[in-house]
């Protein structure tokens, strides 16, 4: 009779407080009442922008029910001047997500070894996806995790760069950036894939995690750059508002974004496919393009500019051609695709711009490539 009372009277008072902090680190939690009073119009201003939220970013780009999330009862450094209750309920994370997962595992034609990738979100719902103290410590044990176990890095990194009002840190210490996370960064450049997402606005120290990536895919509605209002006001330029600064259409013509996605859905959907040219061979289609296209693809008279991109499409698996920075240098063409299901790399040079010639930005986006 009394181990049934015990089993009846549900977790012990520890179990339920652990329990009640990861309902408040959830969409869900920070939704209801006794969470975040904004989080629910920011979703829905979100969605309404074609945004989603970290964890719905996150959701969308894994494999299912695979995140061991990392970090996850963080909050802001700043009980010096708030609650430790309100921290809980408003800055869960430090407004982080970060773990591993599974991207294209299973169903996705690759083995749990290969699938393995490290994932990091910026949150801007809580202090508008700023860099603050402790999701700094989250993500350099990521970058540490990543380099040690060689995984894939996948970034989304929507925020407005480094925090000011975290008053439990030393504010010379903070001011310096005493961080190793953009060394760590760059150390990966080369080892590991490191795919970056930019949604919404992506300024200053998450423009700079952003711009280490190997690719940069970024929605319609992204603004990247170096600065945001508030710095360049700061250095006597004026008031800019941030939808001024960067937009995506803008940089992806100067070559700074790889693939442009229409909203948050097509972006996440950009990277799982990015990653996988790199997480190995799949099996060869049932089905190839008439290779006999071919034939009359060149014309004879080498005088006449030809389309390159259906000789590409033909030549390569079906629906596998995935062209990178299209926007920028277009006298070359750049991408990725399979042939029997192997992954390849494609340049071509396009006799519709300057009869073929290399200029200066086809050069850098061959080198880039």
């Amino acid at each position: 009779g009394g181990a049934g009372s015990e089993v009846d009277a549900g977790p012990r008072p520890d179990l339920a407080r652990v329990l009640e902090r990861r309902f408040w680190t959830t969409d869900e939690g920070r939704a209801s009442p006794g969470g975040d009073p904004k989080f629910a119009a920011r979703v829905a201003g979100r969605a309404e922008r074609g945004q989603r939220t970290a964890r719905q970013n996150i959701e969308a780009l894994v494999d299912a029910g695979s995140l061991f999330e990392y970090g996850r009862y963080a909050v802001a450094a700043q009980r010096g001047r708030r609650k430790l209750e309100e921290l809980e309920r408003r800055t869960p994370g430090d407004g982080l997500v970060t773990g591993v997962a599974s991207v294209n595992g299973g169903a996705g034609g690759f083995s749990a070894a290969l699938s393995k990738a490290a994932v990091v979100a910026y949150d801007a719902t809580v202090l508008a996806g700023t860099q603050g103290y402790f999701n700094h410590a989250k993500l350099d044990r990521m970058l540490a995790l990543a380099e040690q176990q060689r995984l894939p890095l996948l970034l989304l990194a929507e925020g407005g760069g480094g925090r000011p009002g975290d008053v439990d840190i030393d504010p010379i210490y903070n001011s310096q950036l005493a961080v190793s996370t953009f060394r760590q960064m760059g150390r990966l450049s080369g080892r590991v894939p490191l795919v970056g997402v930019a949604s919404g606005f992506c300024f200053a120290g998450n423009a700079a995690l952003l711009g280490m990536c190997d690719v940069v895919i970024a929605t319609e509605g992204a603004n990247i750059g170096m600065a945001g209002p508030a710095m360049v006001a700061g250095g006597g330029l004026g008031q800019v508002a941030a939808s001024a600064i960067g937009p995506s259409a803008e940089q992806a013509r100067n070559g700074v974004v790889d693939l442009l996605a229409a909203d948050d859905a097509e972006a996440t959907a950009l990277a799982r496919r990015y990653l996988g040219f790199f997480q190995g061979p799949l099996p060869p289609p049932a089905t190839f393009a008439d290779q006999r296209l071919l034939r009359a693809a060149v014309p004879e008279n080498r005088k006449r500019a030809f389309a390159v991109r259906p000789i590409i499409e033909t030549l390569v698996d079906e629906s596998s051609w995935l062209e990178l920075r299209r926007e920028f240098g277009r006298g070359l063409v750049s991408g990725l695709a399979r042939v029997d299901g192997r992954p390849i790399g494609v340049i071509a040079n396009s006799s519709a711009h300057l009869g073929g010639a290399i200029d200066s930005d086809g050069a850098l986006k061959a080198a880039r490539f």
